[in-house]
């Protein structure tokens, strides 16, 4: 018993301190009693600031190659190519408003961040917080909500629970679509909070988790049913509910 209880205790630290709202990242990073190696790590060096840029100079605007400039490097910026790649693999599931935002917002981003990342400082709050509003502006500009709710059943297959951890772009994607009315916002905690049943069994099931955009996971599936839309994507109504935490092992 003792040991369960240590790992839900640990598995709460996770969770809190890896979706924590980015002004307690920025807290944490701009605060006078940080150690140098935590200051350090929280800074482009200066050979990865100049590696980022030569690497957006020479990629386009059509394709990943731009997003793939954020990898590997000390602010640890990932998700970004994941995602675009994740959009190019399903673009033929979508129809042909969902084609075209694709298009027009993976360029938008290319675009942003390859004129916008040298006004930015090294601190990897800054340049996080760059790639976040430009996730927004792109997103909102060529119309996301309008296209999820048309392609809410293929949306919801590009989200993956462990992509949440640690904060960064997938969870910003996550925060919009919270944003796209009641029916996504179901669909949403349905995917994520069935996932999280199938990496942490019983231990999800006896934990309040909250999404980002504080849209609590309840523990059991009370969620109230999904507005009836006339497309043929949209899920289904949620099955029978989830096994009880009690009838598993840790």
């Amino acid at each position: 018993m003792s040991v369960k209880l240590a790992a839900v205790v640990v598995l709460v630290v996770i969770v809190q301190s890896r979706v924590d709202a980015t002004e307690s990242a920025d807290a944490h990073d701009t605060s006078s009693q940080e150690r140098p190696l935590h200051v350090q790590k929280r800074r482009l060096s200066l050979q990865d600031t100049v590696e980022i840029q030569q690497c957006l100079l020479s990629a386009g605007d059509v394709g990943c190659g731009t997003f793939e400039c954020f990898t590997n490097n000390s602010c640890e910026i990932r998700g970004l190519h994941d995602i675009c790649m994740s959009f190019l693999h399903n673009a033929g599931r979508f129809d042909s408003q969902g084609k075209s935002f694709i298009k027009d917002a993976l360029k938008c981003m290319a675009h942003g961040l390859r004129h916008k990342f040298s006004c930015v400082s090294r601190k990897c709050v800054s340049v996080k917080e760059m790639v976040f509003q430009l996730q927004r502006e792109c997103y909102n500009k060529h119309n996301l909500c309008s296209v999820v709710r048309e392609n809410v059943n293929v949306m919801m297959e590009m989200i993956h629970f462990q992509d949440l951890f640690p904060k960064g772009p997938h969870v910003e994607l996550v925060n919009i679509l919270l944003g796209c009315g009641e029916g996504v916002r179901v669909a949403i905690t349905r995917r994520i909070h069935a996932q999280c049943e199938q990496n942490w069994g019983a231990l999800c099931a006896s934990l309040s988790l909250c999404l980002p955009g504080h849209t609590r996971i309840q523990t059991v599936p009370t969620l109230t049913p999904v507005p009836a839309i006339s497309s043929a994507n949209f899920l289904p109504p949620a099955g029978p509910p989830l096994p009880q935490p009690d009838r598993q092992q840790v």
